[in-house]
């Protein structure tokens, strides 16, 4: 793998670890299985984009992507908590819905952004590749939301949300508004998928309606496989496993498509996408059973 691909996984790793700290407030914190993602992301693509295309500040335009997810998981939690649907059925909902939404916003299935001025229009005057410059801003970006998250997630608000998803009931009990939280949380959770796809856009050059397919599985793959080599036994390290399976889970999909010897293709990333999944979520069983077989013959 040459070193353009690499520092290009590792953009896309760190990109994505926005959405595993989605993810991970919605299946982790909330225990909320939430598949509004695929439709929150490409939402923060179009809104940025289309803004960026009309003259609008990009940091301006990231910022509304930013809340336009959060007013699509508010929709999602909502049909959750008020109408009483299924979680996973809101969710889906939603996401059916932000196709038609994302169409509109763009007006067509892609918008260009080639030539336009994006929060990453600075670096070219740095002196330094693109392809450097570029994972040193999100490398930033990553580490403020990484704070920002961490200091929420260990306030009270985030301990009342936290004690929600772990016992709703007992939550309610002491006083805690368990709707509110959700509502909370899953606003949240996809303000920072959209936010990663505004920013994926502005890297990319363009926003397409497609670029949320399987966004839900990128996340899932990055939290659970960083788990499987972090073990969560603190919001701190928890967090910081979300980026690491980002990255790593970034490098394998590049490693699997840039190694001559496997023969592997780009068609096949929906596959390699399928296994890498698979051995994240047997890892942590595997290891138990090495540790408690080792143990025993000790």
């Amino acid at each position: 793998m040459s070193t353009i691909a690499a520092l290009g996984a590792l953009e896309s790793g760190l990109v994505f670890a926005l959405v595993a700290f989605g993810v991970f407030l919605s299946f982790r914190i909330l225990e909320f299985p939430d598949l509004t993602v695929d439709g929150s992301f490409p939402l923060g693509a179009a809104v940025c984009a289309i803004m960026i295309v009309s003259g609008v500040n990009p940091w301006l335009a990231t910022l509304v992507a930013f809340i336009a997810g959060m007013m699509a998981g508010m929709i999602t939690a909502f049909l959750n908590t008020k109408l009483g649907i299924l979680n996973l059925l809101a969710s889906i909902l939603t996401m059916i819905a932000l196709y038609s939404i994302n169409l509109r916003i763009m007006g067509k299935p892609n918008v260009a952004l080639l030539g336009e001025t994006t929060v990453l229009t600075p670096t070219e005057s740095w002196g330094i590749p693109y392809y450097v410059a570029t994972p040193l801003v999100f490398s930033v970006v990553i580490l403020v939301a990484y704070i920002l998250l961490l200091k929420f997630l260990n306030s009270r608000l985030g301990l009342a949300m936290r004690a929600t998803g772990a016992n709703a009931r007992m939550a309610r009990s002491q006083g805690i508004s368990t709707d509110w939280m959700i509502m909370l949380g899953m606003a949240v959770s996809n303000g920072l998928v959209a936010l990663a796809g505004s920013l994926f856009a502005q890297s990319q050059g363009s926003a397409d309606i497609t670029m949320g397919v399987g966004v839900i599985v990128i996340g899932l793959a990055s939290v659970i496989g960083g788990e499987a080599i972090i073990t969560p036994k603190t919001m701190l390290l928890a967090l910081l496993a979300c980026i690491v399976g980002s990255i790593l889970y970034r490098f394998a999909i590049a490693f699997a498509l840039n190694a001559d010897f496997i023969g592997l293709k780009a068609q096949d990333l929906n596959l390699v996408t399928a296994i890498l999944v698979t051995l994240a979520i047997v890892a942590p069983k595997f290891k138990a059973n090495l540790s408690s077989r080792f143990g025993k013959g000790a």
